[in-house]
């Protein structure tokens, strides 16, 4: 899913702000991440509008995806302490 919305952010800043592939992924992953450092932002109406609804979508997504991965480490570190508590 965050493959999926890095792709079609970028391919939009390309095509509706003009922005080089380089600059459009950045800006999608600094937005997704809430980094948010200003150097970029859209210029046009259907940017804007555009960039509401992917701030809206992927940082959720973003956050879930940060909480898939804690609790997968989290669940691997319970399995080798029990494994540990076994022996």
């Amino acid at each position: 899913m965050i493959i999926t919305l890095l792709l079609i952010g970028t391919c939009f800043y390309m095509l509706v702000e003009k922005w080089s592939l380089i600059d459009a992924l950045y800006f999608c992953v600094v937005t997704m991440a809430t980094v948010g450092y200003g150097d970029f932002s859209s210029q046009t109406s259907l940017g804007k509008l555009f960039t509401i609804f992917y701030i809206l979508i992927s940082i959720g997504t973003f956050v879930a995806l940060g909480t898939q991965l804690a609790d997968l480490l989290i669940q691997r570190r319970k399995r080798k302490i029990h494994t540990k508590e076994k022996l």
